[in-house]
Order: C-alpha cells, then sequence, then structure tokens
C-alpha cells in the first residue's frame, strides 16, 4: 500500500501530511486562529505518530516558537517544521522487541513484571527521568491495582503503535 504512494509521488504524500496536521492542529486551536498554547505542542506531535523525548521536544518548540515568544505557536510556523519531521520519519516509536529487551533488563530474574516501586524507581532515577504527571501518566495505564505490578509484556502490546 505504502508502495502506491510513493510512486504517486511526493507530492501527494506531503499533502496527506499537511492534512493531518491540520486535523491534529485544528483540534486545539480553541480561538480558530491558526493558533495553539504551546503546552499543547507534545500532545499534537504525538498524535501524528512522533514519540520524541522531552529534549527533542523542547528542540522542536525553540524552532517553531516566535522571535519573542508569545505562549502561542502560528500554524504557519508548525506546518513547515512537522512535514519536515514526518518526512523524514523523526521520532519513530521504539519496536516493540526493544521495548521488551528493556523491561526484561529490569527484571532480571524474568518474573515478567515489576512492581510499582520498582518501576517509580527506575523511570524517575534513571537515564532522563520521568517528570511527576509523566510518572502518574504511566501508572495509570501500566499498573494492575490488584498486583500492583506491571505485566509489562502486556503493557508493551497496549502501547506499541501499529504502522500497518
Amino acid at each position: 500500500m505504502a508502495d502506491d504512494k510513493e510512486r504517486e509521488g511526493p507530492d501527494l504524500v506531503v499533502a496527506e501530511f499537511h492534512k493531518k496536521i491540520k486535523d491534529a492542529f485544528e483540534v486545539f486551536d480553541h480561538e480558530a486562529n491558526n493558533t495553539v498554547d504551546v503546552r499543547e505542542i507534545g500532545t499534537i506531535i504525538r498524535s501524528l505518530g512522533c514519540c520524541p523525548s522531552e529534549g527533542e521536544l523542547h528542540d522542536l518548540i525553540v524552532e517553531v516558537e516566535e522571535e519573542e515568544p508569545t505562549g502561542y505557536i502560528r500554524f504557519e510556523k508548525f506546518l513547515p517544521v512537522m512535514t519536515k519531521v514526518l518526512l523524514e520519519k523523526r521520532y519513530r516509536p521504539i519496536p516493540e522487541d526493544i521495548l521488551l529487551r528493556a523491561f526484561e533488563v529490569l527484571d532480571p530474574s524474568k518474573r515478567g513484571f515489576l512492581t510499582k516501586e520498582e518501576l517509580i524507581k527506575y523511570m524517575t532515577e534513571e537515564g532522563e527521568p520521568f517528570s511527576q504527571e509523566e510518572m502518574e501518566e504511566m501508572l495509570s495505564a501500566a499498573i494492575d491495582p490488584e498486583s500492583n505490578s506491571i505485566r509489562y509484556k502486556d503493557y508493551i502490546a497496549m502501547m506499541v503503535v501499529d504502522d500497518g
């Protein structure tokens, strides 16, 4: 299916990206004036299938902000930057097998789960630490309330974006 699109030319692909970007942007353009609150940019970018780190998101925001930041992002500045991101396939989600291996490293005894406490420790003390808000969001989606743990294979299956 993707081959058909590529044969029809890059213009069609760009036009499709423009429509997707405009549709995603308009959801948050509450004033219908082609601007969105800068705090919504991460949500918009993620809704387009991109998964930038917080650092990468910050760099993108700097790129689309006005010289004198207003707290709002204009569609005309966002569109070309986001189109380029999509064309270059930047910030792709991590493949399922790599996510599984990462969880398995954190679970050396191969139990198939991590406790809530273990998950909090790893996600807030290692690598690029999660914010309190990110941690709460992950826990609400990942933790089984009965066992107070995360069965990571189930969580990964729920999280993975199907590119099909």
